[in-house]
């Protein structure tokens, strides 16, 4: 799944979700009614039904980066590998996708996704692995991985990293916004 997708044409919503089916319909045939069907429920898991209809390129990026999501789900995949799908998205979007995707972890499948957000890593991920020039330098639970030091050798930025809602909850802070 990739971040973005500008499509050449404006496909209905729906038409974007069916082309997952293509690998599960016999060459050179038209999707059938088994096919709408599967394209539909999963438009419905991901929560854009609403939208079957509308242009792709009509609908907003979080609602076109789900459409793209749901396009996998239609394809049958469990594993589902995803470059940075809340990027260039609104908060909203963001937050819509992030849940969406969480969502799906709870369903049984595997995401494997690629953020260069640390908070978006606290709270979708189970396990994260850093990558620094092509070289593993951290993996493990995000609560025990992400910390200061390793935002630091990653982004060159000094943060604190910050507890909520009795420890459920951590993010990033500037250092020295909390001074």
């Amino acid at each position: 799944i990739p971040q973005s997708h500008y499509p050449s044409f404006n496909y209905s919503m729906l038409d974007m979700v069916l082309m997952g089916t293509t690998a599960h319909t016999p060459g050179f045939s038209s999707p059938g009614r088994e096919q709408i069907q599967i394209a539909e429920e999963a438009m419905e898991q991901l929560g854009i039904i609403h939208l079957r209809n509308r242009g792709y390129t009509q609908v907003s990026g979080g609602e076109r980066q789900l459409a793209l999501i749901a396009r996998a789900v239609a394809q049958k995949a469990t594993v589902l590998i995803m470059d940075e799908p809340a990027s260039n998205l609104d908060y909203g979007n963001q937050l819509r996708v992030i849940e969406e995707v969480r969502k799906l972890t709870g369903s049984g499948y595997t995401i494997i996704e690629s953020t260069h957000n640390p908070d978006q890593a606290f709270i979708s991920a189970d396990k994260i692995l850093a990558l620094k020039n092509g070289r593993v330098i951290a993996d493990g639970p995000p609560k025990e991985v992400i910390n200061k030091e390793l935002i630091e050798k990653l982004y060159g930025v000094k943060v604190d990293i910050v507890s909520a809602a009795d420890d459920k909850m951590r993010f990033c802070v500037p250092s020295h916004l909390l001074l």
